[in-house]
């Protein structure tokens, strides 16, 4: 009689791991990345002409452009991020798996991932950024990214936690590593995050710990150029700057870099030394570049793709969104701007391409219609860059931002839920969501973090020492 073991006993190695995926005939579009460049090109394929196979290491798309409220206790995660199988859920030809991808064969049209290798007709990379740390080291492992619903809610619980740490301490040096946030990087999302630390505290926290004196409270942020959000207008910079330093008492720091970090003390390259035990990391994002392509095709840390977002030596292999570098639109000589509407767009028209490409009809090229650029600043505060040279801030703005940010929210119940959350924090002058639902152990983090690069660097040099040897047997 055979012995059948128990499942609770087997172990990943035991495990017959496999993508699962019929063959229905159909030519395959495999798209690694389930984010607004991914979603919109699903949304314009002629599905019936096509199997759509969409990778991703979670199974849901995340709102990135709000990822701060949630760090900020504003919004809950499930405000920003909704499950990538229900936007699909109609669709009998898409197919949805949830993995890691670790390289790609462009020769035998292979994507190797955790779960197996999937072949394809179509490749499409849409994997979106990661955070730029610029080669310091010890400030990747130590500072806090703001990149993905697990690094908000990391990031929240720590603020929430540092609060109740410091109501029960009698040292005055400890209060202050706990209540000072260093922020580095004057773009949108610094801006936009500065300004919810400064509502925290004028409105909320000082009703939540009335023990503590919020003078203490210190809110930096720091940014390497002349102004803040360079991407945007110079006014706008200007406006944004006054509004977090008379409104919100954040210390801005122009002109200025982060030299170093060891978890209690910022060092920046005037030589000045902030105490904090939280640095959060906003001051630049890097493509996420898969091992296996044509290192040719990467420039800049984006790969190049032409007109119609193919990758540059490749027929069948395309990039969208902030991944991807167009260098063919002379509006934009240094590619277009790593942002959600260009994603979105760029998603659209590939989709459309695509079927026309299916059919044996011509393509259309990219072409970037700039609705302008928006930034919040806090309560009643924004401002705005649109076209025709239109530059606006304020209330309106504000109110602008909202209604955009509205609309591109994937799901109806999304769009109700953060509208029901920022009407009632608005006429409360409260923020519902101040809740350490998991612990966060920043010093358990740190080690994790740094066991994590070192598997990272393991797993590369492997992958580069594979690819090497395939090269000398050819």
């Amino acid at each position: 009689m055979a012995i059948v073991e128990h499942p609770i006993n087997y172990t990943l190695a035991k495990r017959n791991l496999s993508t699962q995926l019929p063959d229905i005939g159909k030519p395959r579009i495999v798209i690694i990345g389930g984010g607004f460049a991914g979603i919109q090109m699903v949304k314009n394929l002629k599905m019936k002409d096509f199997q759509v196979v969409m990778l991703d290491r979670h199974n849901y798309h995340t709102f990135q452009p709000l990822l701060y409220q949630v760090a900020t206790a504003g919004l809950e995660p499930d405000s920003i991020a909704g499950p990538l199988r229900k936007i699909f859920d109609d669709e009998k030809n898409f197919f949805f798996r949830m993995a890691r991808v670790e390289r790609i064969d462009a020769e035998q049209q292979q994507v190797y991932t955790n779960i197996g290798e999937i072949h394809y007709d179509y490749l499409i990379v849409a994997a979106g950024t990661q955070t730029n740390y610029f080669g310091n080291e010890r400030i990747q492992k130590l500072a806090f990214p703001l990149k993905q619903v697990p690094q908000a809610l990391n990031l929240r619980s720590h603020i929430l936690q540092n609060f109740e740490k410091a109501v029960t301490s009698n040292s005055e040096e400890e209060i202050d590593r706990l209540t000072n946030f260093v922020i580095v990087g004057g773009g949108p999302t610094g801006v936009e995050l500065a300004g919810a630390l400064g509502e925290l505290k004028k409105y909320v926290l000082p009703r939540d710990y009335p023990e503590l004196d919020f003078k203490v409270m210190k809110v930096y942020l720091v940014e390497g150029v002349d102004r803040l959000l360079p991407t945007m207008s110079e006014k706008a910079g200007q406006r944004a700057e006054q509004d977090l330093a008379k409104r919100f008492d954040t210390i801005v720091k122009l002109n200025t870099m982060v030299e170093d970090y060891d978890g209690y003390e910022v060092t920046l390259n005037d030589g000045e030394k902030l105490i904090s035990e939280t640095l959060i990391w906003a001051a630049g994002v890097q493509g996420v570049i898969i091992p296996g392509l044509d290192k040719a095709t990467v420039e800049k840390g984006r790969y190049e793709v032409d007109e119609i977002n193919r990758m540059k030596g490749y027929d069948n292999v395309f990039a969208v969104g902030d991944v991807s570098a167009m260098y063919t639109d002379e509006e934009y000589p240094k590619g277009h701007p790593q942002v959600a509407p260009v994603a979105m767009q760029q998603g659209e028209q590939l989709g459309k391409n695509l079927s026309r490409l299916i059919r044996g009809k011509e393509t259309k090229p990219f072409s970037y219609f700039n609705k302008g650029y928006m930034a919040t600043i806090g309560r009643n505060r924004a401002v705005a860059d649109l076209p025709g040279n239109i530059k606006f801030g304020g209330w309106f703005a504000w109110l602008s931002w909202m209604f955009v940010h509205l609309l591109f929210l994937v799901s109806f119940r999304q769009k109700i839920i953060t509208l029901g959350n920022w009407v009632w924090n608005y006429f409360t002058y409260d923020r519902g969501t101040r809740l350490i639902i998991r612990p966060f152990n920043y010093r358990r983090a740190v080690d994790e973090r740094k066991d994590e690069l070192e598997e990272e660097d393991h797993r590369n040099d492997e992958q580069n020492e594979t690819h090497a040897v395939s090269q000398e047997d050819e």
